[in-house]
């Protein structure tokens, strides 16, 4: 079924449910406009998808087959060319789509530049917002636009949802001093623990979306990506991570942003690729 902004794309190996029918709904969001530093991202949700080629459909840590699990793919959204804020506003009316056909889908995106990650939180209200990324994006504006994908998390604070943010390693004083204001959680990279992320989420109210920016992870796993910082999370810190959330609290979407490159097989889509087989593998688990 092609909804009123999506176009059909390169879609997973194994069979794809219908999405009246589907307990996951994938949909790229292949959006580079505001990146600035290093251009890619428009190719993320086709690298990501190539990427899944490479991989078992079953999980070995789950003992659970991904080609069992009901999971459809609405392709790619119709992006507007460098127009963030119309590219979201789109979003939000296909992922609205998506929840009217299937109120229990848990909505999936891949990125994409960060910006676009207002799209689902908008359109599916969650009480928090719990992000993996190595900088704070609380800025104003950036490069003179409030949409940039610097300012993402700023925008989704002014919903009025609880946020945490885990593997910061960038940011300004002002986007430090504006957390503090609004009692917004984060914590460096240097200083994460897994007991110190229970700490904090534990207490978040329900339901919750989660937000991976690829560039959260060491530079050496992921280095095509928009803003490549070093210093990063390990895979399995994240995952560990990840694993104790699904357990405990009501996950309502979520998704893996920031991806880029200029060729298939790319390192940083090979991670991505395996981090959403998990993201979808621990919660069909649940």
């Amino acid at each position: 079924m092609e909804l009123l902004y999506t176009y059909e794309t390169l879609k997973l190996e194994f069979p794809m449910s219908e999405i009246e029918k589907a307990d996951f709904v994938i949909l790229g969001i292949p959006f580079d406009g505001t990146t600035s530093y290093k251009p890619g991202t428009r190719f993320g949700p086709t690298l990501i998808r190539q990427a899944t080629l490479n991989l078992e459909s079953y999980i070995l840590d789950y003992d659970i087959d991904l080609a069992e699990v009901r999971i459809a793919d609405v392709g790619d959204l119709a992006i507007v060319a460098g127009n963030p804020l119309e590219t979201i506003k789109r979003g939000i009316k296909t992922i609205e789509e998506i929840k009217k056909l299937n109120p229990k889908a848990i909505p999936v995106v891949l990125g994409g530049e960060h910006s676009m990650t207002y799209a689902p939180v908008k359109a599916l209200m969650p009480k928090s917002y719990i992000v993996f990324d190595a900088h704070l994006d609380l800025r104003e504006q950036y490069e003179e636009n409030p949409w940039n994908h610097a300012c993402v998390a700023r925008r989704i604070s002014e919903l009025g949802m609880e946020i945490a943010e885990f593997g910061i390693r960038s940011g300004t004083k002002e986007e430090v001093e504006y957390a503090k204001e609004r009692g917004i959680h984060w914590v460096h990279a240097r200083h994460y623990s897994f007991e110190r992320f229970k700490e904090i989420v534990r207490d978040l109210p329900d339901p919750i979306y989660i937000s991976i920016d690829i560039d959260v992870f060491d530079l050496s796993m992921v280095p095509s990506t928009g803003t490549p910082e070093a210093g990063g999370l390990r895979f399995w810190e994240v995952v560990e991570a990840l694993e104790w959330l699904v357990r405990n609290k009501e996950v309502v979407g979520f998704d893996i942003m920031e991806v880029a490159g200029m060729e298939l097989g790319d390192v940083t889509a090979l991670t991505a690729a395996k981090l959403l087989f998990y993201l979808m593998g621990m919660i069909s688990r649940r």
